[in-house]
């Protein structure tokens, strides 16, 4: 994936789709209805369900293991993209496969196969919809325990009409309401009206998702979704015990770290291991439910591939049901992430091109074929420290109109992440993986 400057900066947990199209649903944010639109064949909202699409295997995956699979797959691209400079990695998979869920609900044909390929959709529209339509609902029902959320909206440019039936969907399934905004006359305006809502969805950690320039006249569409997680420690870190610590970045030079630890006998966690890794699960608190955690995958040595490889979601599934809760010393160092991406080269090799091109095919927006997708970004905020965790994450994909447990005997594990280590927030009710990331210089962040 490349990285554009001033694009790439790692924020609070907010998905911000940006959807630019050269189209203006008048849907009003209260109902979601669209005031203006024509009654043009409805059945061009639904991306045709066409057999043999999408990779072997993967046509009926749920939402949960479709959300995974990408964020596998979204991460080693990341990190074949970055491996010169072998940097810090964040971002959050569930915000970027939401926002192109509602993408995906305006394609057809080869755009649409390709969506569905990168992101494994579900090739049952009802499985997706309502796939995400639960995990939404899930994620927002709330927890006195920890703060989460994620919101989805359509912005639409006021004078272009669009399909009423997609914008039915968009609120439906994903609780996206339509707001009109005139990105034709006021688009740096319009840009600042989207940035304020991804800024108060995230607690003001993701700031200013849509770059200068971003928005133009010729836009006509942006979806954006965010995405919040706040959470403390189930056993949290004495501030008093933190110290400074060397940390070996994957050069093999160091850097001071404020490392954290616990070492007392009630530093219990399921852990797992193998010859060549470490496992180690850190539970935030939760008053009902399985609540959320956050899996750490520390290698034996300053060797990232070797954790990358248990990212699939099969071997993370057998990793993370071999584990046992017992006594672990754990050393954690502080950390906090920004980073910004632009995806369009990255989505593009993934296996979805046609999108960003002018053969692109978003008719189920607003049944013509001049929609195509200029730009997506995502950023990506995340803070550690002895308390908990505080998170958040923006995609913005913009669409344009086209020109024309312990044992006495056992010793007990050392836990110590001084060194390149991978981690992963995930909602234990649903499997989801809310965010990703890797660590290879806390100092540096």
């Amino acid at each position: 994936m490349k990285s554009c400057t001033g694009k790439v900066l790692a924020v609070t947990s907010v998905l911000l789709l940006l959807l630019v199209m050269i189209a203006g649903c008048t849907s009003s944010p209260a109902s979601g209805t669209c005031t203006g639109c024509d009654d043009r064949n409805l059945e061009l909202l639904t991306p045709p369900a066409q057999t043999g699409a999408g990779q072997p295997g993967t046509l009926n995956l749920s939402v949960t293991d479709a959300n995974n699979r990408f964020s596998a797959d979204l991460y080693h691209e990341i990190a074949q993209e970055t491996a010169a400079s072998g940097g810090n990695i964040f971002f959050s998979p569930f915000s970027i496969s939401s926002a192109l869920a509602l993408t995906y609900e305006g394609a057809h044909g080869t755009t649409a196969d390709e969506i569905r390929s990168v992101f494994y959709f579900p090739v049952n529209n009802t499985r997706l919809r309502e796939g995400f339509a639960a995990v939404n609902a899930g994620i927002n029902s709330g927890n006195e325990g920890y703060t989460l959320s994620t919101a989805n909206a359509l912005w639409a440019e006021k004078t272009y009409t669009f399909l009423p039936g997609y914008t039915s969907i968009a609120q439906q399934y994903y609780s996206a309401n339509t707001t009109n905004l005139d990105f034709a006359g006021q688009p740096d305006a319009s840009r600042q009206t989207i940035n304020d809502w991804v800024a108060g969805k995230t607690n003001n950690k993701i700031q200013n998702l849509l770059p200068a320039g971003s928005i133009d006249p010729m836009t006509r569409l942006v979806i954006t979704n965010a995405v919040y997680f706040k959470g403390t420690w189930q056993k949290q870190f004495d501030a008093n015990q933190t110290s400074d610590a060397p940390f070996t970045r994957p050069d093999g030079t160091t850097v001071t770290a404020k490392m954290m630890q616990r070492t007392d006998e009630d530093a219990v966690y399921p852990y797992a291991e193998t010859p060549d890794l470490q496992m180690l699960s850190l539970p935030y608190t939760a008053t009902s439910g399985p609540g959320l955690s956050m899996i750490i995958l520390l290698p034996r040595e300053n060797n990232l591939s070797t954790a990358e490889s248990y990212l699939g979601p099969a071997n993370l599934s057998a990793l993370e049901q071999s584990a046992s809760a017992r006594r672990v010393m754990v050393y954690l160092p502080k950390f906090k992430l920004e980073t910004q991406y632009s995806l369009k080269e990255t989505l593009s090799a993934m296996g979805m091109p046609t999108a960003f091109s002018g053969t692109a095919d978003f008719s189920g927006m607003d049944g013509g074929q001049d929609l195509y997708i200029s730009d997506v970004y995502h950023k990506a905020y995340i803070e550690v420290n002895e308390e908990g965790t505080e998170a958040a994450a923006a995609t913005g994909v913009v669409i344009n109109q086209m020109a024309v447990a312990p044992g006495s005997e056992e010793p007990v594990p050392v836990f110590r992440a001084d060194h390149p280590f991978l981690f992963l927030i995930q909602d234990n009710d649903t499997g989801v993986i809310l965010f990703a990331g890797r660590v290879s210089s806390p100092a540096d962040a």
